[in-house]
C-alpha cells in the first residue's frame, strides 16, 4: 500500500473508532427510561452498520474490537468488556453472514445484529451466573434489539447512502 492509501486508511479507520467509541460513551452517560437490564438504543453500532456497507466485515471487525477494548477500559469494567466482547462479536458474525446470504437490507440486517447482540450477552450472563433464570429477560430483550436495531439500520442505511462516494477511495 502506497503512502497516499495508508494515509486515507489510518484517517478513515481512526474517524470510525472515534466515533464509535463516541457515541459508546454517549450511551455510558445518558440513562434510558426503560427498567430492563441491558436495554440500550446501541448508538455504537451505528458506526458498525455504517462500516459493514463501506469498508466491509474485516475492518469493521476491527473497530468494533477496539471500540469494546477502549470502552471497557475507559468507563466500564472487565464485566462489561466481556459481555459487550461477547454480544459484538455474535451481533456482527450475524449481522456478517445475513448481510452475505439474504436478501435482507441494512435494517433488516440490523435487526438482527441488535437481536444477536442481546442473545450474546445474555449467554454470558447465564454462564457468569450459571442459571439459565437470565433467559427471563429474553422477550423484553428481543422486543428492544428488534425496535433499536431497526432504527440504527434505518440511520445507518441514510448515513451509508450519503457518504458512499467518499468511502470507496478507501483501501479495504
Amino acid at each position: 500500500m502506497n503512502s497516499h492509501k495508508t494515509a486515507r486508511w489510518v484517517a478513515a479507520y481512526g474517524m470510525l473508532i472515534g466515533l464509535a467509541f463516541i457515541f459508546s460513551y454517549l450511551e455510558a452517560v445518558l440513562p434510558v427510561p426503560i427498567p430492563v437490564p441491558g436495554v440500550k438504543l446501541g448508538l455504537a453500532n451505528l458506526v458498525t452498520m455504517v462500516g459493514l456497507y463501506t469498508v466491509g466485515a474485516g475492518g469493521t471487525a476491527a473497530v468494533s474490537l477496539i471500540r469494546i477494548v477502549l470502552a471497557g477500559l475507559t468507563f466500564g469494567n472487565a464485566f462489561s468488556m466481556v459481555y459487550g466482547l461477547a454480544g459484538g462479536a455474535l451481533s456482527l458474525a450475524l449481522m456478517i453472514l445475513v448481510k452475505r446470504f439474504t436478501g435482507l437490507g441494512q435494517v433488516g440486517v440490523s435487526i438482527v445484529g441488535g437481536v444477536g447482540h442481546n442473545i450474546g450477552q445474555l449467554a454470558v450472563a447465564a454462564l457468569v451466573t450459571r442459571t439459565a433464570g437470565v433467559f427471563a429477560y429474553l422477550p423484553v430483550l428481543l422486543v428492544a434489539g428488534t425496535i433499536a436495531g431497526a432504527l440504527i439500520g434505518l440511520l445507518g442505511g441514510l448515513v451509508t447512502e450519503r457518504i458512499q462516494g467518499y468511502t470507496e477511495r478507501i483501501p479495504q
